[in-house]
């Protein structure tokens, strides 16, 4: 069993009623998660199997007060029992309080085969913020000084504290990968363009050709380049594609922004007398052209 598996377990046991029930489904609420997407061929497949089996594994959940009980983990067979046409499932009544109920959830989430890279970045940032008592942006920011101090670019006040502990149990606790590659790999993900972010939560390219295309400003070239990489293309023609579209020289700019940026720096005063009275006369017909 994964350490993770053992932590669940061991949190599980302490916090469960005698009994497993079962709940009507109208009585479960969902939470938010770090699983923004639930893929609906895999939804059907997996109520196919409900209805023929029933749910096999209790949903994890703790009431919440008037007759209501929040779902911790167990969201993705709540929906498809849903599509199964089911009434009521079964479920282990958990009594966490809120930190111990995010936690649970956090971590039965992060250890799903299909969660997708940008949604296990937000998972892992929110447990330990959860863990730090920090919000998300300072566990970020936390990051990179831990990996700034380790690299020796600032003066060592955060690596070895208690704060810099915690994070390396948490990372210990996942076993997927260490802070530092974490630091490396996965927080660049947070950065990326809109159209890179659908592609990577949809599982349409892996999260390394995420990053390869951020590094292309191009909006056009990039999209031409990210429709590639959808149909197959391998990682290292990637990288050999985004190499030399980063050699390819800048386009010049518009000619009337060329145009307003030498208005911009010009000094009538310091031209010839004729063409001074030139540039001003032209100047002053574009003023009026403007205020019509």
């Amino acid at each position: 069993m994964s350490a993770i598996r053992a932590y669940l377990k061991g949190l599980v046991e302490e916090a469960k009623r005698p009994a497993t029930s079962t709940l009507p489904l109208a009585e479960l609420v969902p939470r938010p998660q770090p699983r923004r997407r639930f893929d609906e061929a895999s939804l059907a497949t997996l109520a196919d199997s409900i209805r023929a089996h029933g749910v096999l594994e209790p949903l994890l959940v703790r009431p919440v007060g008037e007759g209501r009980y929040e779902i911790i983990a167990g969201e993705r067979r709540y929906r498809a029992a849903k599509l199964a046409g089911l009434s009521e499932v079964p479920v282990s009544v958990l009594e966490v309080d809120e930190k111990t109920a995010q936690a649970l959830a956090l971590m039965e989430n992060l250890q799903r085969e299909d969660l997708n890279p940008y949604e296990e970045t937000l998972g892992v940032l929110d447990l330990l913020a959860l863990e730090l008592g920090r919000e998300r942006e300072e566990v970020v920011s936390l990051l990179h000084r831990m990996r700034d101090e380790r690299k020796g670019k600032v003066p060592h006040n955060v690596v070895g504290s208690r704060e810099a502990q915690k994070v390396e149990e948490v990372f210990r606790l996942l076993g997927r990968m260490s802070w530092q590659a974490f630091v490396a790999h996965r927080l660049p993900l947070l950065h990326l363009p809109p159209d890179l972010r659908e592609a990577l939560e949809e599982g349409s390219i892996p999260y390394t050709a995420a990053l390869e295309l951020k590094k292309v400003k191009d909006e056009g070239l990039r999209q031409s380049l990210l429709e590639e990489a959808k149909g197959g293309l391998p990682l290292r023609e990637l990288k050999a594609r985004v190499r030399q579209a980063l050699k390819r020289p800048a386009p010049p700019p518009p000619w009337h922004k060329e145009v307003a940026a030498r208005l911009a720096r010009l000094d009538l005063e310091s031209l010839p007398e004729a063409k001074r009275q030139e540039v001003e006369k032209h100047l002053k017909a574009l003023r009026q052209l403007l205020a019509e």
